[in-house]
């Protein structure tokens, strides 16, 4: 067993416990521990406190000189960092005023990057994978989700998935794998039987069998799938115990109905959700997770994150990471964006980004900084947290730890 490690002093220690799952959060009810410290062993939290009073419970010390701010590591809860080639040209179509099918005639949409992605090796995937996230680890993020989508073929998003999880041995954060094998129709679908019936009933075994995911998602869309073509889909994702999460209401809604109906983890986007939508997800048990970063890079409306608290729902905050409307992929960058447009205080943003997010996951033991949680947590240059989100994301970390360790030190 490890000796118990004491890191700090912190002039700030945000731990973001003791606060609800749901609802609005004024940055009053925030837990700010001064001249803080974490008490550390075997990858996890002993205790958090004041620096002084932990000390005769140590038996090392890592000393944090300077004034730095301390705050759990951010989780990503949506994003799709395995992807082959770019999708620039779209961006610069959108820009021009071309509208999503024009683009798409064009040879450009998601089927551009199901394109490049088929052509891609399963080893150019794990390098772009572990590339994307040692950028995301360096700007505060120690836990990423990461979706398949771009093979829609059994053998195809096999080779995503399986990239994935080799990824997840060659990285240091934590990579959460999605089979969101329901992203769109397959253009090039020929089989006289249903896409979705041959997914379900040949790839789901195959996910359980090789531990590849435990997460079943889908884009539920006009240009996409039907509440009505998902239904038996996720019935039978629910029956084989996955956990389900829903692309939905980004342009039109329903989505979010049926992850209500499903009993989904997470409803992301909604975008396009209405006041009904909004009172039925605030009053289910789903996450409501916004993606600031599709409607920068899409210029459109974003998440209504202000109505959805206040009516008492969950809310969530990813970056969408992806090659086409979301290629960003700087989380806390839009999580402050999206706090100036939605009016969100500090603690919703940051609860948005850790335990909040963790929730969206179903993850339990990161997200918060106290006893028997993941000792993962960065630490920012700065005496005051409201710098952090205030900097929109240009203020970065100076270290980040996972596990216990010290896994990033910026030069």
């Amino acid at each position: 067993m490890s000796k118990p490690l004491l890191i700090g002093p912190f002039t700030q220690l945000l731990p973001m416990s003791g606060l609800p799952l749901k609802g609005a959060l004024p940055d009053e009810q925030l837990v700010i521990i001064e001249q803080g410290g974490i008490l550390i062993s075997e990858g996890k939290i002993k205790a958090v406190g004041n620096f002084e009073d932990l000390k005769s419970d140590a038996v090392d010390t890592h000393h944090i000189e300077g004034q730095h701010v301390c705050l759990p590591g951010f989780v990503d809860s949506h994003t799709h960092i395995c992807f082959g080639g770019s999708r620039a040209r779209d961006y610069a179509y959108r820009n021009s005023g071309k509208t999503y099918l024009e683009i798409a005639k064009a040879g450009g949409g998601i089927w551009d990057t199901v394109t490049q992605t088929r052509k891609a090796s399963q080893e150019d995937l794990i390098e772009g994978i572990i590339s994307r996230s040692k950028t995301h680890l360096e700007n505060g993020t120690t836990t990423i989700e990461v979706k398949s989508g771009y093979g829609l073929s059994i053998n195809e998003e096999l080779k995503m998935l399986r990239a994935i999880k080799q990824a997840d041995k060659k990285t240091q954060a934590d990579l959460v794998a999605t089979c969101l094998a329901a992203h769109m129709k397959p253009k090039d679908w020929n089989s006289d039987k249903n896409y979705l019936e041959e997914i379900a009933s040949q790839l789901f075994s195959i996910l359980k069998s090789e531990g590849l995911s435990n997460r079943i998602d889908a884009f539920i869309e006009e240009s996409a799938f039907s509440t009505l073509e998902i239904a038996p889909y996720f019935k039978k994702a629910k029956a084989m115990g996955f956990d389900i999460t829903v692309h939905a209401d980004q342009f039109t809604t329903g989505g979010s109905e049926i992850a209500i109906h499903f009993g989904a983890i997470s409803a992301d986007h909604l975008e396009a959700s209405t006041e009904n939508e909004i009172q039925l997800l605030a009053n289910s048990n789903v996450i409501s997770t916004a993606l600031p970063g599709a409607s920068l890079g899409l210029g459109c409306a974003f998440t209504p994150a202000r109505k959805l608290l206040d009516a008492g729902g969950a809310l969530a905050i990813a970056s969408d990471h992806n090659p086409g409307s979301a290629p960003m992929g700087h989380l806390l960058t839009q999580a402050s964006i999206l706090g100036t447009f939605e009016k969100l205080s500090n603690a919703e943003v940051l609860a948005g980004i850790t335990f909040r997010a963790s929730a969206a996951l179903n993850l339990a033991d990161r997200g918060i900084l106290e006893a028997n949680m993941l000792a993962d947590f960065s630490v920012f240059p700065t005496d005051n947290y409201q710098e952090i989100t205030y900097q929109q994301g240009q203020l970065k970390p100076s270290t980040v730890w996972k596990k216990g360790e010290k896994i990033y030190e910026r030069d």
